[in-house]
């Protein structure tokens, strides 16, 4: 955890990015992020070559990314429903 720790203030500042969720299973050592952005854009933006290199080089592998369209959101925690969020 102290590796995902050490990145929260990255993703923090970044004004494109709306949530994110780092993901881990203990069973089979994988770890990875599901990310919420404004844009499509501002996503393959900062999951360029910079960001590819930086995981190799923390975790040991390169990421695998797919990108998906969110048309509806549901935010619990702000009790709001986002449409077209990104």
């Amino acid at each position: 955890m102290a590796k995902y720790r050490a990145r929260i203030s990255i993703w923090q500042g970044n004004p494109d990015l709306i949530h994110k969720a780092f993901l881990y299973d203990e069973t089979s050592r994988q770890g990875g992020g599901v990310y919420l952005w404004k844009n499509i854009e501002a996503a393959k933006k900062a999951h360029g070559p910079a960001f590819q290199e930086t995981i190799q080089s923390v975790f040991g592998s390169r990421p695998e990314m797919r990108y998906f369209e969110a048309p509806i959101v549901i935010d619990n925690a702000a009790k709001q429903v986002l449409e077209e969020a990104a």
